[in-house]
């Protein structure tokens, strides 16, 4: 609900290990919500919602521990540097610590740039830096809202390629993106929603979709 208008009304989805699912949609339709609901961060007010075998009604807390979100406000602690914002990240949500200096290193901050606080970086690093936080911890589901947004076109590849390797490794990916080329063709199915509810849903043409078992399931009324 924002206030007494209800963002999501009769939505039903279902996403399966190994998806990379695309929700698109014009500014208002509810793209950003369902990605924060499905992270725990929302609650709902009727329906049913399962995250990761896990209900949204009563276990919305053990549900953040199990997500990663790359979301507009990155989640980060201006005072702290790159790598103490990765590190505090993964150890608060359990991940192994043995995986930042290679996650930094791939993300192309390491050296100087994780010593330097993010409240120096420019948008690009503070956008990369967000992105370590979910690579470095590994979810079973990343939530990814405009993920390509103040990307260069290198780390927009490298975006790519971390992403089809998290779903080729038994992962499922939701992403909400206005960039229908891009994200469309790293994508292997298509959710279109309006008004708070899901208008279609295709696999998208070319791409391979392999579903091995459910982990996000929702109905919200």
């Amino acid at each position: 609900m924002l206030g007494a208008f209800p963002a999501l009304s009769g939505l039903d989805l279902r996403c399966d290990a190994n998806e990379i699912v695309l929700v698109r949609g014009p500014n208002g339709a509810g793209k950003t919500t369902l990605l924060k609901v499905c992270a725990g961060l929302l609650g709902i007010r009727s329906g049913t919602a399962c995250v990761l075998g896990l209900d949204l009604g009563t276990k919305r807390r053990d549900v953040r521990r199990e997500v990663g979100l790359l979301g507009h406000a990155g989640f980060l602690y201006d005072d702290l540097s790159v790598e103490d914002n990765v590190r505090f990240s993964v150890r608060a949500h359990g991940g192994d610590p043995a995986a930042v200096p290679g996650v930094l290193t791939r993300l192309g901050l390491d050296g100087r740039l994780a010593r330097l606080s993010v409240a120096s970086c420019s948008a690009g690093q503070r956008r990369r830096t967000s992105l370590a936080l979910v690579l470095a911890r590994r979810p079973r589901l990343w939530l990814l809202d405009e993920p390509h947004a103040n990307l260069d076109r290198d780390t927009r590849d490298l975006l790519d390629d971390i992403v089809r390797e998290a779903a080729a490794g038994g992962a499922t990916v939701l992403l909400a993106s206005h960039e229908d080329e891009r994200a469309g063709a790293l994508a292997t199915r298509l959710v279109t929603v309006a008004g708070g509810h899901v208008i279609d849903d295709v696999p998208a043409a070319g791409n391979v979709r392999i579903a091995t078992r459910g982990v996000v399931t929702s109905h919200v009324a």
